[in-house]
C-alpha cells in the first residue's frame, strides 16, 4: 500500500482558496451608507473574533443562491447601499434586499414622545411578491437583492429597484414618487421570464404592517385603529376592532391600514377578487412592550401581461384627514369612521364644514366652544319643548301619587287611571322623550366626530396640550381598573355639569318607585360617575364639548324657567282641562279599551280560581 506523503502544493492551494473565499466574503458584504442613513444603532461591543452579522447574512444569501440554481443571481448579494430620498412630506430609505422601503417618515409629524413619526421602520412592514416557476421552485422577492436606479423627472422621482438574471431578464419594482403629496405609485414587473414562470399557478402580492403606537393612550388609539376596505362600487366595510379577524372578499377597490390619525392605503389599478384580509390586536401583548397597536395583512393575485407579471398600485401614506383624502380620486375619505347612516351624513354635511370654517377664525379650543354654542342654540326649541313637558309632569305629580296609593295592588287599574289623568289634563307623557330622540342623532354624530378629527391632533387649549388625547392633570403612578393611571380634568367638569343637569331634569318628573323599575335617584349619581370613568381616556376635545354643552343647557333651562315659562299659567290650564269632558279617540281609545278588556279577563280568571 502506497504511503501518503505531505504535498506542499496541495497545502498552498488550500491556503489560496481560503484567502480567495475570505476576500470574496469581504467584497460581497453590503456596506453601510453612513452619510445617507442616520442609524441609531450603537457600535457592537463584541470581541473582534466574533463574526459580523453582515458576513453571516452574506454567507446565508450565497447559500440561497446555490439552492436556487439558475435563479441564484437574483439572490446574490449586491454592492448597492441603502438609498435615501426626501420629498416635501417624506423621508424614505430603500434597501437592496427585497427592493422595498426600509423606512418611511412623515416629516411634518411627531408621535406622543415628540419623536419623528415613522410609518415604516424596524422591519414592521413587509411587501413582496411570491410566484412559482415551471421547474417547481417557489420564489419571493423578499429574499432577492435589487440594485437601485434613480431619475429626477421634474415633478417626481422615479426609483427603479431591479434584480437581474441578465440584461433582458429581470424583476423590478418601479416607484414614481411626487415631490409633493402623500400619494405615490409602484409598478411590479418581470421581463424575459417567458417559459420560466408557471402560468398555471397565481403569483401573489403580500403586504403586512405592525402598526406603531403614536398616542399617549394606547387603548383609546386602538379603538380607532382598524383595517377598512372599499368594495362593490361604493361600499365600505372593516374587520373587527378586537381580537383576531380575517375574511376573504371580492371586488376590492382599496385596502386601508388605518392607524387612528395616520393611514397606509393600497389602491390597486383594478378591482381584485379573492383578497385575503387579516387583523390582530397586539395592544395586550406585553412582549411587544406596547409599541404596537394592531397587526394588519392582506394578499391577492398579481396581474399578468402575457407570460410575464405586470401590475401597478398606488400607496397613500399620510394623515387620516377627511379633507386630505377627499381631495384624492376615489372615496378614500370613507375609510374614516364618521358614523353610519344619518350620523355620518350629519358629520359630513354639517359638522366637518362648520368646524373647518370656525377653526379658520378661532383657535381650535375656542372653535369647539363656538360650535357648541351654535348646536345648543339650534336645539333650543327642542330643549324648550322638553322643559315644558317636565313642568306639566311636575304639576300632575300630586294627582299621580294619589292614584298610585289608591291602586297599589292593581297595576292595570293604576295604569288606566294614570292614562285617563293625562288625557283629561291634555298632557302627553311621551312628549318629554321625543325631544331626547331628536337630539340623539346630533349627540352620536359629535361622539363620532371628535375622536377622528385629525385637525385637533397636537392642538393645545388651556391645560390640555393635545385636544385629540386626554388632558392629564395628575399622574397617579398606579392604574385604577376602567379608569386609568391619570386624572383628566375636562371629564370631571363634564361629570359635574351632567350631575346638575340630570338633577334639574329628573327633579321635574314624578319618580314613583315601582317593582322592577330603577330608582331614579340612583341614576342621578350613576350617570356622572359613568361619564367620569368613560371619558377619562378619551379626547379632551370631546370632554370639552360635553362640559360646555351641558353647561349651556343648564343656563337655557334656567332662562326658560325664569323668563319664558309661567308655572302658574300652566297649572291653571291643566286644572281647566281636567274639568272639560275629554273624548278619547284613535290610539288612546284603543289602548284604554284593550286595558279594560285585559282587566276583565284578569278578574274573571281570579273568580274561577
Amino acid at each position: 500500500m502506497e504511503e501518503k506523503k505531505f504535498d506542499p502544493y496541495q497545502f498552498i492551494g488550500f491556503i489560496l482558496i481560503a484567502l480567495i473565499l475570505t476576500w470574496m466574503l469581504y467584497r460581497n458584504t453590503p456596506t453601510e451608507n453612513i452619510t445617507s442613513v442616520n442609524s441609531t444603532e450603537q457600535p457592537s461591543s463584541s470581541p473582534t473574533m466574533n463574526i459580523p452579522q453582515s458576513k453571516i447574512d452574506s454567507l446565508q444569501q450565497q447559500q440561497r443562491a446555490i439552492a436556487y440554481g439558475d435563479f441564484g443571481a437574483l439572490f446574490t448579494p449586491s454592492e448597492s447601499e441603502e438609498s435615501v430620498l426626501e420629498t416635501e412630506e417624506f423621508k424614505m430609505i430603500f434597501q437592496p434586499k427585497g427592493g422595498q422601503l426600509k423606512m418611511l417618515q412623515l416629516k411634518e409629524y411627531e408621535n406622543y414622545e415628540d419623536i419623528p413619526l415613522h410609518m415604516i421602520d424596524e422591519n414592521n412592514t413587509t411587501l413582496f411578491v411570491e410566484f412559482s416557476t415551471r421547474d417547481g421552485r417557489i420564489l419571493n422577492t423578499r429574499e432577492m437583492n435589487f440594485t437601485p436606479q434613480w431619475e429626477d423627472r421634474g415633478e417626481a422621482y422615479r426609483v427603479t429597484m431591479k434584480s437581474s438574471l441578465s440584461t433582458n431578464q429581470y424583476i423590478a419594482f418601479i416607484y414614481e414618487i411626487p415631490k409633493d403629496g402623500f400619494l405615490f405609485s409602484m409598478r411590479f414587473e418581470t421581463q424575459g421570464f417567458e417559459g420560466i414562470l408557471n402560468t398555471a399557478l397565481p403569483a401573489t402580492l403580500h403586504w403586512s404592517t405592525d402598526v406603531f403606537r403614536n398616542s399617549r393612550s394606547i387603548d383609546y388609539e386602538n379603538r380607532y385603529t382598524e383595517l377598512t376596505f372599499g368594495y362593490d362600487g361604493d361600499r365600505v366595510d372593516y374587520l373587527s376592532l378586537s381580537g383576531e379577524d380575517q375574511e376573504t372578499r371580492d371586488n376590492l377597490r382599496w385596502i386601508s391600514f388605518r392607524q387612528h390619525f395616520f393611514s397606509a392605503i393600497l389602491i390597486p389599478n383594478s378591482v381584485r377578487k379573492g383578497v385575503s384580509l387579516k387583523s390582530k390586536d397586539l395592544s395586550g401583548d406585553m412582549a411587544l412592550e406596547e409599541r404596537f397597536t394592531k397587526s394588519f395583512s392582506t394578499s391577492f393575485e398579481v396581474n399578468r401581461l402575457g407570460d410575464n407579471l405586470s401590475d401597478s398600485f398606488q400607496f397613500y401614506y399620510g394623515p387620516t384627514d377627511y379633507k386630505t383624502l377627499k381631495a384624492l380620486d376615489g372615496d378614500l375619505e370613507n375609510s374614516i369612521s364618521l358614523g353610519w347612516g344619518i350620523f355620518g351624513w350629519i358629520n359630513r354635511v354639517i359638522f366637518l364644514p362648520l368646524f373647518a370654517f370656525l377653526s379658520s377664525y378661532f383657535s381650535y379650543g375656542i372653535a369647539i366652544i363656538v360650535m357648541t354654542f351654535i348646536v345648543r342654540i339650534a336645539m333650543s326649541p327642542v330643549t324648550y319643548k322638553a322643559y315644558v313637558s317636565q313642568i306639566k309632569m311636575k304639576v300632575l305629580r300630586p294627582d299621580i301619587e294619589i292614584i298610585n296609593n289608591q291602586h297599589k295592588d292593581d297595576a292595570v287599574r293604576r295604569q288606566q287611571e294614570t292614562m285617563s289623568l293625562y288625557s283629561k289634563a291634555g298632557v302627553n307623557p311621551m312628549s318629554g322623550c321625543i325631544p331626547a330622540l331628536i337630539q340623539l342623532p346630533v349627540f352620536y354624530a359629535l361622539f363620532s366626530f371628535f375622536p377622528v378629527a385629525f385637525v385637533l391632533r397636537d392642538k393645545a387649549f388651556l391645560w390640555a396640550d393635545d385636544l385629540s388625547s386626554y388632558d392629564s392633570v395628575l399622574d397617579l403612578g398606579f392604574t385604577i381598573p376602567f379608569y386609568g393611571d391619570h386624572v383628566s380634568l375636562f371629564p370631571i367638569l363634564a361629570s359635574v355639569a351632567i350631575f346638575f343637569y340630570t338633577k334639574m331634569t329628573t327633579g321635574q318628573q314624578p319618580m314613583p318607585q315601582q317593582p322592577g323599575m330603577p330608582n331614579m335617584k340612583i341614576i342621578i349619581y350613576l350617570m356622572p360617575v359613568m361619564m367620569l370613568f368613560f371619558f377619562n381616556n378619551y379626547a379632551s376635545g370631546l370632554s370639552l364639548y360635553y362640559f360646555v354643552s351641558n353647561l349651556l343647557t343648564i343656563f337655557l333651562m334656567l332662562i326658560i324657567k325664569n323668563f319664558i315659562i309661567d308655572d302658574e299659567k300652566i297649572h291653571a290650564k291643566i286644572e281647566a282641562n281636567k274639568l272639560k269632558p275629554k273624548k278619547t279617540g284613535g290610539f288612546s281609545a284603543r289602548l284604554q279599551k284593550a286595558m279594560e278588556e285585559a282587566d276583565k279577563q284578569r278578574k274573571a280568571g281570579n273568580r274561577k280560581r
